[in-house]
């Protein structure tokens, strides 16, 4: 057992648009900047008890960090309940349980007045802002983005840890084939090099996010995030104007995701099982290469 080499994340405030472009767009650099939201009304106004009044009616999909088995989908909830009770747990004690790509525009409309899109240079899909809730006990498990968008996660009342890696380690991370992750077996606050050995070579980069801040994370970047407590975040998305980046979108989105789940729904355990010992056989092929 061990712990990943790691860089703390650059953080800066006032950044400029040209600024953003050259030192963080262009080169697909990480970075969290402090103050971009601190001019909008949701700095000021977003906390539980905010969204609590707002949707506390609502039934919402809840999921936690339980491995998927057999016959379950990639992303399948383990439960619904009010958000007005499961914001009442997430104040009140750790959970596993987390609220998923909650559509801020279909679920609660009258929140996109209180902030606006940030002029960095980034086309944003402006329909899609979308938002992920938390609190201690609940992580997401490590992966990059389906739509290989660039993402500008801001963070809401509490805090959070985010792990990023390079998209260039992909092949020393174990991803597993026809997914976006790698093997839910491994433990990313505490990896064992004995089993995963490829581990050894790579670097991470370390954010803790509180409230405001906003963190960009470059087109395909892994990200493994641990809420420290209970909180939410919103992320807003730019898709790339990379033709190839655009090719292996479309790729996932309208093939590999509709495949996985076909597979899990005919093969089950067995398909799952094949993949894992795919992703290992993979990935310490990479390594044995770099050796």
């Amino acid at each position: 057992m061990g712990a990943f080499k790691t860089t703390p994340i650059e953080r800066v405030k006032s950044l400029t648009k040209e600024e953003f472009i050259e030192k963080y767009y262009k080169p697909q650099k990480p970075v969290l900047i402090e103050d971009l939201t601190k001019s909008w009304d949701a700095y000021q106004k977003w906390n539980l008890d905010y969204i609590k009044q707002l949707a506390g009616d609502q039934e919402v999909p809840l999921y936690n960090n339980q491995v998927t088995k057999g016959k379950q989908k990639s992303a399948e909830p383990a439960m619904t309940m009010k958000m007005s009770e499961y914001i009442d747990i997430i104040k009140s004690k750790p959970t596993d349980l987390r609220i998923f790509f909650f559509d801020l525009m279909k679920k609660m409309p009258e929140l996109a007045k209180d902030f606006s899109f940030p002029d960095i240079g980034l086309k944003f899909f402006k329909r899609l802002p979308v938002m992920f809730f938390g609190s201690t006990g609940s992580n997401v498990l490590v992966h990059y983005d389906m739509d290989l968008a660039d993402l500008i996660h801001v963070h809401f009342h509490g805090t959070k840890s985010v792990l990023l890696f390079n998209p260039e380690q992909t092949k020393y991370l174990y991803r597993v084939p026809f997914s976006v992750h790698n093997l839910e077996t491994i433990d990313m606050d505490n990896p064992d090099f004995e089993t995963y050995p490829a581990l050894k070579k790579v670097h991470g980069i370390t954010a803790e996010m509180k409230h405001g801040d906003a963190l960009y994370i470059p087109s395909s970047y892994w990200h493994y995030i641990k809420y420290l407590n209970g909180g939410f975040s919103m992320t807003l998305r730019a898709f790339s104007k990379n033709p190839l980046v655009f090719l292996n979108m479309l790729y996932n989105l309208l093939f590999m995701r509709h495949f996985e789940n076909l597979m899990r729904k005919t093969f089950g355990q067995k398909w799952l099982n094949f993949k894992d010992k795919k992703a290992i056989k993979n990935t310490h092929r990479a390594l044995a290469k770099a050796s």
